[in-house]
């Protein structure tokens, strides 16, 4: 079941299911310690007629978000009960604290009672050994809890002065037959259980008095924090500021954080535009604030593999932030590159993927090859991409100047081992491709190491490193020397998508399966979108991987099995990728030379558009019958390779109408990439080149052709996590903080809000309440001393 409308603020992250039932929640990492681990916490309703749960089909839900923010807004009617629901929720903006705002629309001439139950079913830590749930007396809360793991869940109504339920009920599930407390909930009676341990769960209730024809409105929230004293901490700033003003000012924060994108989207269609807002969110729902870019947060993946996508893929991290690079959020992106900076090995290459805290992820790429010597278990895309974006952040950004120290941490041993890993024709060694699925040189990543050589080229030359400067880009010629008589096939008049080593014939045999990845060869700059040999490469792609059905789109590549629901290869070649299809789009904007040509592109922008879920989320694939999501959902990728694209359309179509370039988030890539304006002798360089050889190709040796991996052991990778930084949403900013400071944060002016009313979005200006103006009782909460309950 697809997860839909992503929630979060950078420690924590919340997913729903399609029924709109809560079923991950991140924290205090994005994407690491599911505390949810994909089970189902229930929403119902009990009225004195009958009982349900949101995601019971009589109720009719329409589920998006509110306006382009951060909020989510679901419309719930049931007819036969005479209700109406509107919910909102959100995750704080400063606080590690959700927040949900219900409200209840009494359609009948009667006064009536109805209930709310909020119910959680948490795994803290990921498992569900040893928790524990009690109800919080001072807090009058239900109080979670295990280790360094505390979530509290509370609730009020306005009609009361201060937070308390009006039921609650705690057990616990998964053992003797015991499905939870939810089942309590549905005869309107919860039976108040103190506190349970082991596998455990707990609901509350919150009851409305409606009146005919009238509506109420229920408040739920749950802290997040570490310890007993952090909960209770969290649980006064609720109190004390109101979760209506929470909610107020994270739907704020996100108005302003979009606001924040530099480019001149007035000019796009408003539907194209909107998308592309929600993208930008959703994308950043899936960056931890320590630096982590997640490729995907679902954990109904889990019953595939046994294992998720939450991880950090370095190539897709470096992607991703290249877009977000481009709409000016370069402090974001920043952490990024910090991160990976950490990671990178004493070789000078980053692994397969990374958890969230920097410690090294699962992986499946052996470290030994069928004869038993030792290979590279990397995809060298992942370090040359990196690189290459690092280049990109730095001349957008303004930052070269603060460089140096990245520049000999990073982009040094990243590019030396690039330099040295190749064989004596120039092309890089095997290593894995980014479908992560076969061992040998791909065009794909053949083309990255080429942009990557030729980025640590211009930050060398910028450093006046003149030797390197010389080395990198003479490896990157050979490169590109070497792709062009190797991986170009005059016959089929394309390019290959990758070579493998028969160790028997001691020669590369090339894999002629069509592969949409081949767009990099032009993307990365190793070659002109116009060049005779990809624009047949790229009419290829969209003849021979377009899928033949009602749905459309572009396959990976030819009889892909992954997810594969029919053999009708001609058909289907396999099932269409958002970032396939688009990747031929970014293609076919680039070789535009009137607006006209643009025609093509904007149909695939909204080809995408027109296959996401109602919300806006894209998932990773979707079914070439159906149309129906496959895979994970979101797919941070896919987001944000629709990002990209849309920054390209836009500056291609300013450019055709003004004949050129006006503002820096326009320029290519291919003009970024360019050198950073010092020159060099062609002596000097050759002699430089000549005297650093050595130094800079270590001692790993080139092969003779043999195409054989590296043969030097690796030392032992010791990536460490770096310490966890302050709990403080988005911006590691400290608890308290004002309006002003809070502001002044993202570059903007403090300013009262819109209320996110029951109307459906902006109202008239209104301030937040002032401390102690809150819910009473608020100041009187008091920590208990130090080791209470655990």
């Amino acid at each position: 079941m697809a997860r839909d409308l992503p929630l979060g603020n950078g420690n924590v992250l919340v997913n729903f299911d399609a029924g709109y039932n809560l079923r991950d929640i991140y924290y205090p990492f994005v994407g690491q310690e599911n505390q949810a681990l994909d089970h189902l916490s229930h929403f119902g309703v009990w009225t004195e007629e009958d009982f349900f749960w949101i995601d019971y089909p009589e109720l009719k839900k329409k589920a998006s978000y509110l306006n382009d923010s951060m909020v989510t807004n679901v419309d719930c009617v049931h007819e036969r009960l005479g209700l109406k629901l509107q919910i909102r929720d959100g995750v704080d903006a400063r606080e590690n604290i959700f927040i949900r705002k219900v409200k209840v629309v009494n359609e009948q001439e009667r006064e009536r009672v109805v209930k709310l139950y909020f119910h959680l079913d948490l795994h803290l830590y990921g498992n569900g050994v040893g928790d524990t749930v009690y109800y919080e007396p001072d807090l009058k809360s239900l109080v979670f809890y295990k280790g360094h793991r505390y979530m509290s869940l509370s609730c009020y109504t306005p009609d009361n002065k201060s937070a308390y339920p009006s039921g609650f009920a705690i057990g616990q599930k998964e053992i003797h037959g015991l499905q939870g407390t939810w089942r309590d909930a549905e005869d309107g009676h919860l039976g108040g259980n103190p506190i349970a341990q082991g596998s455990v769960d707990g609901t509350i209730e919150l009851e409305l008095k409606l009146p005919a024809k009238g509506s109420k409105e229920g408040w739920f929230w749950v802290c997040f924090g570490k310890d007993l004293k952090e909960i209770f901490r969290l649980e006064n700033e609720a109190r004390n500021v109101t979760p209506q003003a929470m909610l107020q000012r994270t739907y704020d924060y996100w108005v302003r954080w979009l606001a924040q994108d530099r480019h001149e989207l007035g000019l796009l269609p408003q539907d194209i535009a909107s998308f592309y807002k929600r993208s930008l969110l959703v994308i950043r729902t899936n960056m931890d604030n320590r630096g982590a870019v997640i490729a995907a947060n679902d954990s109904d993946i889990m019953k595939f593999a046994k294992d998720t996508y939450s991880y950090m893929w370095p190539r897709d991290g470096a992607l991703i932030t290249h877009a977000l690079d481009r709409s000016g959020y370069h402090a974001l992106t920043r952490r990024f590159y910090e991160f990976c900076r950490r990671g990178l090995s004493d070789e000078g290459f980053l692994l397969h993927k990374y958890n969230p805290d920097g410690s090294v992820g699962s992986s499946w790429h052996p470290w030994v090859n069928g004869k038993g010597e030792k290979q590279f278990a990397i995809q060298e895309d992942e370090t040359a991409l990196v690189l290459y974006a690092l280049w990109h952040h730095h001349r957008i950004s303004g930052t070269l100047g603060q460089a140096r120290e990245e520049y000999e941490a990073f982009v040094i041993p990243a590019a030396d081992f690039m330099s040295r890993y190749k064989d004596a024709s120039g092309l890089p060694l095997p290593s894995y491709d980014l479908w992560e699925e076969r061992y040998g040189v791909h065009a794909f990543t053949v083309a990255s190491v080429y942009a990557g050589l030729m980025a640590a080229g211009n930050f060398a030359e910028y450093f006046k490193d003149v030797s390197r400067a010389v080395i990198y880009r003479q490896a990157a010629d050979k490169v590109k020397a070497a792709a062009e008589a190797q991986l170009y096939d005059e016959n089929m008049k394309r390019f290959l998508r990758a070579l493998y080593w028969n160790d028997e014939k001691r020669r590369y045999e090339p894999d002629l399966t069509l592969d949409a990845s081949l767009y990099g060869l032009f993307d990365f700059e190793m070659f002109p979108p116009e060049d005779p040999r990809i624009v047949s490469t790229m009419k290829a792609i969209r003849e021979q991987l377009w899928v033949h059905t009602e749905v459309g789109g572009i396959a990976r590549y030819t009889n892909d099995y992954y997810h594969q629901v029919t053999k009708d290869i001609g058909r289907v070649p396999g099932n269409p990728w958002f970032i396939c299809t688009l990747w031929y789009a970014e293609w076919l904007i680039a070789c535009a030379k009137k607006e006209e040509d643009l025609k093509e592109a904007e149909g695939l922008i909204r080809w995408t558009m027109a296959h996401a879920l109602p919300s806006g989320i894209l998932a990773e694939q979707v079914h070439p019958f159906t149309g129906e999501p496959l895979s994970v959902s979101p797919l941070t990728w896919s987001h944000a390779s629709f990002v990209k694209v849309t920054q390209e359309y836009l500056a291609k179509l300013k450019e055709l109408k003004s004949g050129k370039v006006q503002q820096k988030e326009d320029v290519s890539d291919r003009k970024v990439l360019q050198t950073a304006g010092v020159e060099f002798a062609g002596e000097l360089g050759q002699r430089a080149a000549k005297e650093t050889e050595q130094d800079v190709s270590g001692s790993v040796r080139d092969a003779t052709g043999s195409g054989a991996a590296a043969r030097e052991p690796a030392a032992e990778l010791a990536v460490e996590a770096e310490p966890e930084a302050p709990v403080a949403a988005p911006d590691a900013k400290a608890a308290g903080a004002s309006a002003e400071e809070f502001a002044s944060e993202l570059g903007l002016e403090a300013q009262p809000g819109d209320a996110v009313d029951s109307a459906g979005g902006r109202s008239a200006r209104q301030e937040e309440p002032a401390q102690g103006r809150g819910l009473s009782g608020a100041k009187g909460i008091r920590a208990r001393r130090k080791g209470a309950n655990r």
